[in-house]
């Protein structure tokens, strides 16, 4: 951790993909939510399948932050949609990156400072 406690996350974008693959569960191509630190951010009218989200959730945090560039993270973008007879996928892509404080995102009440999501909220 930095001296000051900063670290950086990346937002992300996870994308319906097909690719001629025939989904069996509500895929549409192309529909896409956005990550922005812990948020999820999903555009008017967008529906994702939660058990594609419960598929993609874990795998969330880990795509967010730094990794080595020959690490499988850093290199592979596609998850399978979980249903096997399912031709859906979802490409999670790297937008952009994010500037954190720990004492604006711990919980341990002596090192917290103002929630980064208020200090967004005031601007």
């Amino acid at each position: 951790m930095a001296e000051d406690g900063e670290f950086w996350l990346y937002d992300l974008k996870v994308e319906t993909v097909l690719d001629g693959r025939t989904p069996v569960c509500r895929h549409v191509e192309g529909e896409s939510f956005r990550v922005e630190g812990e948020a999820l951010v999903f555009p008017a009218g967008a529906r994702v399948s939660m058990y594609a989200l419960a598929a993609l959730l874990p795998l969330l945090p880990a795509k967010q932050r730094p990794t080595d560039p020959a690490d499988w993270m850093s290199t592979d973008a596609e998850v399978a949609c979980p249903d096997p007879h399912c031709g859906g996928r979802f490409r999670i892509t790297r937008t952009g990156r994010r500037r954190f404080t720990h004492a604006a995102t711990t919980g341990l009440p002596d090192r917290r400072a103002t929630p980064y999501w208020k200090r967004e909220s005031e601007g």
